[in-house]
């Protein structure tokens, strides 16, 4: 259930931090697919974050000072649109239910917001966003201006309000944190279920509904993200999502899918034999990465730094990389070089939130890793990707894994959220039997 009550205490923190001005956050547009057919909805992430309001054309305004007020414009009430779309709040209903101190009709917008802008000191908006928006917000400054010889003044500067909420965002509330604990445990019944579904023979995209059928049994609204559901060679292309291909006896299934819970992502990604036993070589493989990803999750702690997990991961695939002859040299040389990158060519984690690459800075502002502190959910996500080639011994070739877990850094370390879902060899082969 949704905690209103926590996105009108976001609206008050963005508020007190603005001090003065006026902040304008607009939701996200509805799409056309095609002719009069939509994509399916979904609302922009900042606004969301600040009113738990999912409608299309809606704007939340916030005005900062003595009198903090947060004003939100949104459709109109229309039983007629209702028996074809569904239903709407309207403005009166919207205002009580998630207690905006005003509420108007979405049509009003171009005829208040030049009066509500007018003698603002600050415009906390994100220019270059969305060029829409920009022309709208543009011609209401230019309205204000042509009137400053009746004593009205234009905010004289812009503010871009998503760094602000970027790093507002980067700390996850105990209610955030519920949900998202609720939508991984929900994407890791998927990949157990995924684990008991597949044979050889299967395409897949059967696999992929299997995911799907447990997401929305489960409660979640929509998959966080495209599926990735890649059997033999398919997994060593990092974003492959085609998911069209007959799965093989022998082959590996790397499959990277999450859902999202109340707006909240969740993000796995597991590995696994098609016909449920690892072979020598594909075991070889995955307890390296297996191995990388634990020295990452030992480095998820409010005593590392951003990038401490991803070194980490690094150090150890490096090594295992040159003892299965798939690099030559020293561990300084295979880095220095960056030979690596052959088999490993991406980061091992990424921010986790709302969005699947959620809000907030790698970097400080001096431009060193940002230390990692309590509250911050991230990814953990190293992998190995073989192709064939001269260099490869042919035994290793087509082996793509990835190994991918949500932590949320604690006081005292991390909490692996996604931990349902089985990663160890004895434990996926014993799921797979079973």
């Amino acid at each position: 259930m949704v905690n209103l009550n926590e996105f009108k205490t976001r609206r008050q923190k963005l508020m007190h931090t603005m001090r003065d001005g006026i902040a304008i956050i607009p939701t996200a547009p509805e799409l056309i697919r095609n002719r009069d057919s939509h994509y399916p909805y979904r609302f922009d992430s900042y606004f969301y974050y600040l009113t738990g309001f999912k409608e299309p054309e809606a704007v939340l305004v916030l005005i900062a000072g003595v009198e903090p007020k947060s004003i939100l414009f949104c459709r109109d009430k229309d039983v007629e649109r209702e028996i074809w779309d569904g239903f709407r709040y309207g403005a009166d209903a919207a205002q009580a239910e998630f207690g905006f101190d005003e509420a108007y009709s979405f049509k009003q917008l171009d005829e208040l917001m030049p009066k509500l802008l007018a003698n603002q000191s600050k415009l906390f908006y994100s220019l270059g966003a969305d060029a829409v928006w920009d022309a709208r917000v543009t011609a209401w400054l230019n309205q204000i201006k042509a009137q400053v010889r009746n004593g009205t003044s234009a905010p004289d500067e812009i503010v871009d309000v998503r760094k602000m909420l970027d790093e507002m965002r980067l700390y996850k509330s105990a209610y955030e944190i519920d949900v998202m604990r609720c939508s991984a445990k929900i994407a890791a019944g998927a990949h157990k279920r995924a684990m008991q579904k597949v044979r050889a023979g299967k395409m897949e995209y059967e696999i992929e509904a299997e995911f799907l059928h447990e997401f929305y049994r489960k409660g979640s609204q929509a998959p966080a993200y495209a599926s990735i559901v890649a059997g033999g060679a398919n997994a060593c292309t990092l974003h492959y999502n085609a998911n069209n291909a007959a799965l093989k006896d022998g082959d590996l299934l790397l499959i990277d899918a999450g859902c999202e819970l109340d707006g909240y992502a969740s993000d796995i990604t597991r590995t696994f034999p098609v016909n449920g036993q690892f072979s020598a070589a594909q075991k070889e493989v995955y307890e390296l990465v297996l191995s990388a990803q634990a020295a990452a999750i030992a480095q998820v702690n409010p005593q590392s730094h951003w990038n401490a997990p991803h070194d980490a991961a690094l150090d150890v695939l490096v090594q295992g990389f040159i003892d299965l002859k798939l690099c030559q040299g020293s561990k300084d040389a295979v880095l220095e070089s960056g030979a690596y990158r052959q088999f490993y060519m991406h980061r091992t984690g990424h921010w986790l939130g709302l969005d699947v690459h959620d809000a907030g800075e790698y970097k400080d502002k001096a431009g060193a890793w940002r230390k990692l502190d309590a509250g911050m959910m991230l990814t953990v996500e190293p992998g190995c990707y073989i192709r064939p080639a001269d260099n490869v011994p042919e035994h290793f070739w087509n082996i793509g894994i990835r190994i991918e877990d949500d932590a949320l850094v604690t006081e005292s370390g991390c909490e692996i959220i996604t931990a349902d879902a089985p990663k160890t060899v004895a434990d996926i082969e014993a799921l797979m039997r079973s």
